[in-house]
């Protein structure tokens, strides 16, 4: 059993007093480390604890990209790390080498750093340089892409569903594929992530056609561009109108389950209140 209440006595990371220090101990001023979420992107959707971190820090680190998604009154002032695209362990081993010189560091993520983003990583490392217990760390959450799509397409997660990565960088693509068709056979509204790239250009056509294999041909899809960003781009399909070549790294593709239907231009996943109420509200 594990407890988040403070403990009596020392574990092997907590801090060492002074005349306890050994030989070859790093000695610096203690920082933190909290790790954000964004949101999809507009203003209005960044949570008010990610503001305060943003306000309070004294660096941000982040992908080129999302930082160009924090206000700019909130990076004033302020130091800023920036890496590109695949530099996430540089970025990271930087944020927490800061937050040990003693600086209050926000890492940033779009959407929510808990789903395919950063605060992983980032606790990761902190375990591996045995920074556990030493280093102030905190995960602040975001709204995450999955739900931002979801609300412009209606509601198509009222139901049991699965997200799946189709980014094979860290993860073999036989795994992944495996995931797809089993959540398929399960009936999970799909939720896929990272759907096709310049050069991941066949894998989303197959995840769609391993979810064909437990799917109605007229199962509505959602597809949504840039949620809550500029150029943003909802469309709904069925799954054998759908095609792969319309989407791209900034879009996430929901395919319904069995239950899952067109209502008006929304998708509506049924929780399953009509099989048990009256939803007319008649007599």
């Amino acid at each position: 059993m594990r407890s988040s209440g403070n403990a009596v006595g020392r574990g092997e990371n907590a801090p060492r007093p002074e005349n306890e220090k050994r030989p070859g101990d790093r000695r610096r001023r203690a920082g933190s480390l909290t790790v954000i979420g964004l949101g999809p992107g507009d203003n209005a959707l960044l949570a008010p604890m990610a503001t305060r971190a943003l306000e309070a820090c004294d660096a941000i680190v982040g992908y080129g990209t999302y930082m160009d998604l924090v206000p700019d009154s909130l990076k004033a002032g302020k130091k800023h790390i920036v890496t590109g695209m695949k530099k996430e362990l540089d970025r990271v081993s930087a944020a927490v080498d800061a937050a040990q010189d003693g600086q209050n560091v926000v890492i940033i993520s779009s959407g929510d750093s808990g789903v395919y983003g950063m605060s992983g990583l980032a606790l990761e490392i902190i375990e591996q340089r045995g920074l556990l217990g030493e280093l102030a760390f905190e995960v602040v959450p975001g709204i995450p892409a999955l739900s931002a799509a979801a609300s412009l397409l209606g509601a198509p997660l009222m139901h049991d569903f699965a997200v799946v990565s189709l980014s094979d960088l860290l993860t073999p693509w036989e795994r992944i594929e495996n995931r797809v068709a089993h959540a398929a056979a399960a009936d999970f509204v799909i939720v896929l992530y990272n759907p096709r790239s310049r050069r991941r250009d066949w894998q989303l056509a197959r995840a769609v056609e391993r979810a064909r294999e437990h799917r109605d041909p007229a199962t509505p899809v959602g597809i949504v561009r840039n949620a809550y960003r500029e150029g943003q781009d909802v469309r709904t399909c069925r799954l054998d109108e759908f095609d792969p070549e319309t989407v791209d790294m900034l879009t996430i593709v929901i395919i319904g389950n069995s239950q899952t239907r067109f209502a008006g231009a929304s998708l509506l996943t049924p929780r399953g209140y009509a099989d048990k109420y009256d939803l007319k509200g008649q007599d």
